[in-house]
């Protein structure tokens, strides 16, 4: 799906809002081959929210982990876990064409459709 980018290789930045509503805005963005992305992902609702990239296989596995799990911490530059009304952020570099998914995976949020995706164009 790509690969952690570097802040000097930012081409743009996007910002990404959260809410209690389960939903991303925007949750539909496209991007180009190669480029990198630095997404500011803001929590404007009361509860804790995350942004994961992945495939749709890689998420929904991952979700079936975090129910079990609900407290679990990570450390992994493609995701943002933000409490209420904080700020958080990614740099990717989408390196492969295609679709890549995001969703929030926290317990019960994905269910209720908080997920998103970017469409990657090819050079």
């Amino acid at each position: 799906i790509g690969k952690p980018g570097k802040a000097a290789s930012v081409t743009r930045t996007i910002e990404i809002d959260m809410t209690d509503a389960m939903r991303f805005t925007p949750s539909s963005i496209d991007a180009k081959q190669g480029e990198t992305i630095k997404f500011i992902v803001k929590n404007s609702g009361k509860i804790k929210h995350e942004m994961v990239l992945g495939t749709d296989k890689e998420l929904k596995e991952h979700y079936e982990v975090m129910k079990k799990s609900p407290g679990m911490e990570h450390d992994d530059p493609k995701m943002a876990t933000v409490q209420a009304g904080k700020t958080g952020e990614i740099i990717w570099q989408f390196s492969k064409a295609g679709k890549i998914d995001f969703a929030c995976l926290q317990p019960g949020h994905y269910d209720a459709g908080m997920k998103g995706a970017v469409s990657v164009a090819k050079r």
